[in-house]
């Protein structure tokens, strides 16, 4: 057992993880609009492109989410690290559509066991009573993440152009790395390592039980939104509100600031509901349920009359999704054992990722043909049917 110092400053790093993980995805999104005028892309050509990254990184949320149980969160997030950022520096070798989309490819190979692995050291290294803070903490890394992409990334294209912004966010890999290994020195290796004497739970075994099949299915049902939003969101902007890069680097990162908020909120806002002895299911559901009757504002946005009361209303939903995101993955951690929490969160992944994928074939399409509202529509209603699914006709718990 670790000490409650070594805890937080590990979760602490957990969080870099996860801000560096989803700033690396987002550096091409918020790129988007130049790359795709520069290789004379459609967006059905783009949707490809982030076809092929959800396809390895959904693959890698499951294996990798098996990975992490099975060698542990130290060894796991190196490998991880260490072999994305290497995919994101190869972004700025590419030479067309093609070449993106195996650089791309390799991202989300690399990235896939990142969020398990991160919830696992979180739930391994965290007393249970501050679970929930401490999820939430390593799961808004990916607001932060978020939120820094557009202008970091807006800045350094106009410094060192579009290839130089993949470059650089390679480099902050490296950095992650070294402090990453030092974070662990004079820990023993038993510490932050799996036990031989409690395995994993077989994938099997994990799927027999309807609970777990339950997160499954609500996991299809809202990923495609975070998708949406992560991928599609700057080209949006720029194709039906006439919005400049800079103009979008300055806006986009607002709805991130307000995931960000709900993240670390919810987590605690729930671990307090607990403390007073909320069963732990009523609390995690009862704040889910209050996310998703926000959603429908997605749709609004889709609606409003001015780029900047889009840009709120998207807010709206991120500051849901954040509630949402945090207590459903915490929900896992109370549902599974600690051995199994990296292989569940993964599995979940996956059925994310494999919705992701369909919906991300469906986006370009669509919007080529009529627009975005469509695509805003459905994202309105997805995690109400999400929440009815996980209640289901007995308790998760």
């Amino acid at each position: 057992m670790i000490s409650t110092r070594r805890a937080w400053l590990l979760c602490i790093l957990l969080f870099f993880a996860a801000a560096l993980c989803f700033l690396d995805r987002q550096v091409l999104s918020v790129l988007a609009p130049q790359i795709i005028a520069e290789f004379g892309m459609s967006n059905t050509s783009y949707s490809r492109v982030v076809f092929a990254f959800v396809l390895s990184y959904t693959v890698m949320l499951v294996l990798g989410g098996r990975l992490m149980d099975a060698f542990g969160t130290r060894r796991g997030l190196t490998l991880a690290v260490g072999f994305w950022s290497l995919a994101s520096a190869a972004h700025a070798f590419v030479i067309g559509p093609l070449t993106l989309g195996l650089a791309r490819f390799f991202l989300g190979a690399g990235e896939g066991p990142a969020i398990p692995g991160a919830i696992k050291g979180a739930v391994e290294w965290m007393h249970p009573k501050r679970r929930g803070i401490a999820i939430g903490l390593a799961t808004s890394g990916a607001a932060v993440g978020s939120v820094l992409a557009p202008p970091l990334t807006v800045w350094t294209a106009s410094h060192l152009g579009w290839r130089g912004a993949f470059a650089a966010t390679a480099a902050l890999g490296a950095i992650w790395l070294v402090a990453w290994l030092l974070a662990f020195r004079g820990l023993p290796a038993a510490s932050t390592t799996p036990s031989a004497a409690q395995p994993a739970s077989s994938w099997r075994a994990l799927l027999a039980r309807g609970e777990v099949r339950r997160l499954l299915a609500a996991r299809f049902c809202f990923d495609p939104v975070f998708y949406f939003y992560m991928f599609w969101i700057p080209q949006y902007l720029s194709k039906e509100r006439g919005m400049s890069l800079a103009a979008i680097g300055a806006l986009i990162w607002i709805p991130f600031v307000f995931l960000e908020i709900a993240n670390i909120g919810a987590g605690q806002v729930s671990d307090m509901c607990v403390a007073r002895g909320w069963p732990k299911q009523r609390a995690r559901m009862t704040l889910m349920l209050i996310a998703a009757l926000l959603t429908p504002a997605s749709f609004f946005a889709a609606l409003a009359g001015t780029p900047a009361l889009a840009i709120g209303l998207m807010s709206v939903l991120m500051f849901a999704h954040g509630i949402w995101i945090t207590n459903f993955m915490t929900l896992i951690g109370d549902t599974v054992e600690s051995r199994d929490v990296a292989t569940t969160v993964g599995l979940t992944g996956f059925c994310g990722g494999i919705a992701g994928m369909l919906s991300n074939l469906v986006i370009g399409p669509v919007v080529d043909r009529f627009s975005f509202t469509p695509i805003f529509l459905a994202s309105a209603v997805v995690y109400p049917v999400a929440w009815l699914i996980l209640r289901g006709r007995k308790p998760l718990l």
